[in-house]
């Protein structure tokens, strides 16, 4: 323990950081080294050196590629972590230095992309131009583990209560509820049934969204079988498209709908979809301090969820 306590403090340099990630994401020597721009050879004498010095195997070895084992996840989780502070803290250095705006790496769901987050960001571009904003779209079981490692600053979207924890806080701005909407060629009914909408194609989120347990509940509660002819998704992307191309229907949040409702990218359908949602919400990483372009962004977004 003691060992590999004055290594993670005293011996391992940020390349060493960097390759056991870059190895994490390649899972391979050869295309390591290419991201790295260094030999083959150099790339095998660094992890030898690195597990040397913490007495380890980070890393399985095999024609096919490299396999990180239990060791080599957690050295991995750890380098995430700190290479991302090493970020954080170069680009706010580098901000004070040039007398520009700083950076904020926010993680939001599709819910919260081309309404509110737009708004806010809109707004924080008054306050200050220079402001540099990251933004990487995905639900919570992909961007989560991102804000816990220190590679986002906030994320913004629905707050699930199954991901609730205490290093986690949240923050709710308001309800959202969901709406039925198909491709703008579609003419849909004046009064669209749910025994119309299991008739239909359909795009659905993917099995494990709490979303897609509360759309299926809403079938068997009408006495009927859900869709058969699916695709699952959480792209609003290929929602879109599956709408247009297969006359589709799906879910979307209705101030989201309404947003592409009125630029022609779909139409919603008059159908009640009565079920409750987890509140959109803010959540950020318990005792990490937020930059100060993290905290004008934060102002911003709750500013915007007033508007709305």
């Amino acid at each position: 323990m003691a060992q590999i306590d004055r290594v993670l403090r005293s011996n391992i340099k940020l390349r060493h950081l960097q390759l056991v990630v870059a190895l994490d994401q390649f899972r391979h020597l050869g295309r390591t080294a290419e991201f790295m721009s260094v030999s083959q050879p150099a790339v095998s004498k660094m992890l030898t050196e690195v597990e040397s010095m913490l007495d380890l195997t980070l890393f399985e070895r095999s024609t096919r590629g490299t396999e990180p084992t239990a060791s080599g996840v957690l050295l991995i989780e750890f380098a995430r972590s700190v290479l991302a502070e090493y970020d954080r803290t170069r680009d706010e250095i580098t901000a004070v230095a040039s007398g520009a705006a700083g950076r904020t790496r926010v993680g939001s769901m599709v819910v919260t992309m081309p309404v509110l987050l737009a708004r806010a960001v809109e707004l924080l571009k008054q306050r200050s131009a220079q402001a540099s904003v990251l933004v990487e779209e995905g639900d919570l079981t992909h961007l989560l583990p991102k804000l816990r490692l220190g590679e986002l600053d906030v994320f913004v979207g629905r707050l699930e209560p199954g991901y609730a924890s205490p290093d986690l806080v949240t923050e709710a701005l308001y309800e959202e509820p969901m709406v039925v909407v198909v491709g703008p060629q579609h003419a849909p009914k004046a009064k669209t049934t749910w025994a119309d909408l299991a008739a239909m194609p359909c795009v659905l989120p993917p099995p494990w969204a709490s979303l897609r347990v509360k759309i299926e509940q809403q079938f068997f509660k009408h006495g009927l079988e859900p869709p058969k002819d699916i695709v699952e998704t959480s792209s609003f992307l290929a929602l879109t498209t599956f709408l247009r191309q297969r006359g589709a229907a799906g879910f979307m949040a209705r101030s989201v709908a309404r947003h592409f409702q009125a630029e022609g990218v779909v139409k919603i359908v008059n159908l009640k979809v009565p079920f409750e949602l987890p509140p959109v919400g803010l959540i950020t990483l318990r005792g990490r301090r937020l930059t100060t372009t993290t905290q004008q962004l934060v102002e911003c977004i709750r500013k915007a969820a007033k508007e709305l």
